[in-house]
């Protein structure tokens, strides 16, 4: 594509983002996340990521009847309509401590983290309204690089992290060979990184997940062994349309040293609490990404997603 191209297809990409941000942002959050759930009920099921997710969940769980795929895969669209029409509305949630909306379980964790002043590494993955668990964290530690992945169009980049900066989002780690060395460098310093680690990473490591083999982020792990942090899950469940149950888990036990074998335990610990955070809460997940090897979404394929074990 050339220059002249790229920029018109940036402006018609930042015209549209514009739009949305301004149809969601003038409902309001409640209004916004039920009309978004309306929405992707209606439309998610003619895309081409139907597909994919319905693979997904037939490794997750290859016992389920196919009306039982039907309703998970509606309940799926549901969440995803709320999530990406609350974006945009981010700043209208209350984060306080005694809020009714974003209820904290185990913030003691969190705040026993900052007065040692020390450094942790914080893993989640993309349930509910993720947005939800990095406006969690910085309400609680004061120094945390987050990772986030650069849109594309440096407009819509750029209006992505001031709409971030809006409710207190404000320390970002770019991915990447450059954002791997400033969260290393953060570490050292005594500031805490945080990360999502439920998606494939093919440069990553192969760990059992539902039963097979998925390349996985090993960064986490690694980080945490090397620089002897605690390992702290955190996760977010949706509970009433735009209401959500944030939980902060005790520390993962960590094996003794950092080297392949202990990274890989660990990496196969992280992978089993997605399981059950999963298994928990289905229609929570973001199934639409492909997990698995790339033969099992080829369509004449899918027969094969059936040979892992599991049930709804």
């Amino acid at each position: 594509m050339s220059a002249f191209a790229r920029q018109i297809a940036f402006a018609a990409e930042t015209a549209g983002w514009n739009a949305y941000q301004g149809l969601f942002r003038a409902m309001g959050l409640e209004r916004a996340s039920d009309f978004g759930a309306s929405l992707l009920r209606k439309a998610g099921p003619l895309s081409s990521v139907q597909h994919v997710a319905r693979v997904n969940m037939r490794i997750a769980f290859p016992d389920a009847h196919e009306r039982e795929l039907d309703q998970l895969l509606n309940a799926m669209w549901d969440n995803l309509g709320r999530t990406f029409a609350e974006f945009p509305n981010m700043h209208r949630f209350d984060l306080s401590a005694h809020s009714d909306q974003v209820k904290v379980e185990g913030v003691d964790i969190l705040r026993e983290l900052e007065r040692q002043g020390r450094s942790a590494v914080l893993i989640g993955g993309h349930f509910a309204n993720w947005e939800v668990l990095p406006a969690t964290i910085v309400r609680y530690l004061k120094d945390c690089r987050i990772t986030y992945r650069h849109a594309n169009n440096p407009a819509i980049d750029t209006a992505i992290v001031q709409q971030r900066r809006a409710y207190g989002v404000n320390i970002f780690a770019p991915k990447g060979g450059s954002g791997a060395k400033e969260l290393m460098a953060a570490l050292k310093s005594g500031a805490s990184v945080a990360l999502m680690n439920d998606q494939k990473m093919n440069d990553g490591i192969a760990a059992p997940f539902f039963g097979r083999e998925a390349m996985t982020a090993a960064g986490p792990a690694r980080m945490a062994l090397r620089y002897d942090c605690p390992l702290v899950p955190m996760n977010v469940v949706r509970t009433d349309r735009a209401r959500f149950k944030v939980t902060v888990y005790e520390p993962l036990e960590r094996p003794g040293g950092s080297d392949a074998a202990a990274i890989l335990e660990t990496v196969t610990r992280i992978n089993a609490l997605f399981e059950g955070w999963i298994r928990a809460t289905p229609s929570q997940w973001f199934w639409v990404h492909r997990r698995f090897e790339k033969a099992l979404y080829r369509k004449s394929d899918t027969s094969s997603a059936s040979s892992a074990s599991g049930s709804i």
